[in-house]
């Protein structure tokens, strides 16, 4: 994963006014710790920081006032709920090297034969991998299989020296025949509509 640089300023203001007064100035607030170091407060460039927050486990490489360059990743984003804005953002030290846990999302390409259906059992896999080499996803091809193929975590392939942290055998994804939903679907409705007539009949 390329590395994003971000120029931070160190902040000595703290507290709800000196946070808007940054926003007001296109800054986001956000601390760096990590390491055994002491945190450190800054200020971070709002737009650059919001694009490079679009990816998933951006790897930043902060360059501080008066210090060397360090490399950090998003612990923690806090977002306005309302316009969606970074409003704060917690940053991690990682060191060149370091192996780091982090979750990376799983993207499906292609499509199965015929009217399979392709049945994704979890949206992210969990990776120990090195801070620099974090994929921005991991791909699951499925162009061309039929019904009854399956993914498990031993099955994904994993940058050079990454490992994940679930069970090898662990499901990932499975195609399956379209009836097999429709007739979940069906069986959950019909389960709804005698929950719907017991109910009538004790009133």
């Amino acid at each position: 994963m390329a590395e994003i640089v971000l120029s931070a300023k160190i902040r000595d203001e703290f507290g709800k006014g000196a946070a808007r007064r940054l926003r007001r100035d296109n800054m986001i607030p956000a601390v760096l710790y990590g390491h055994g170091t002491d945190p450190v407060h800054v200020a971070l460039p709002a737009h650059a920081t919001m694009l490079a927050l679009r990816t998933a486990n951006a790897l930043l490489d902060i360059e501080l006032e008066g210090s060397k360059p360090q490399l950090a990743l998003p612990k923690q984003i806090q977002r306005d709920p309302i316009r969606d804005t970074v409003e704060h953002v917690d940053l991690i030290v990682v060191k060149r090297g370091e192996k780091v846990h982090v979750e990376v999302p799983l993207i499906v390409t292609g499509e199965p034969r015929g009217e399979a259906v392709v049945i994704l059992d979890q949206n992210t896999i969990l990776l120990q991998v090195e801070a620099t080499r974090i994929p921005p996803h991991i791909e699951i091809a499925v162009e061309g299989q039929e019904i009854g193929y399956t993914v498990t975590a031993a099955d994904l392939v994993l940058p050079e020296g990454a490992s994940f942290d679930v069970e090898p055998d662990a499901l990932i994804l499975s195609i399956q025949a379209p009836q097999a939903k429709d007739m979940g679907e069906s069986a959950a409705e019909e389960a709804q509509d005698e929950a719907g007539v017991e109910e009538a009949s004790e009133e």
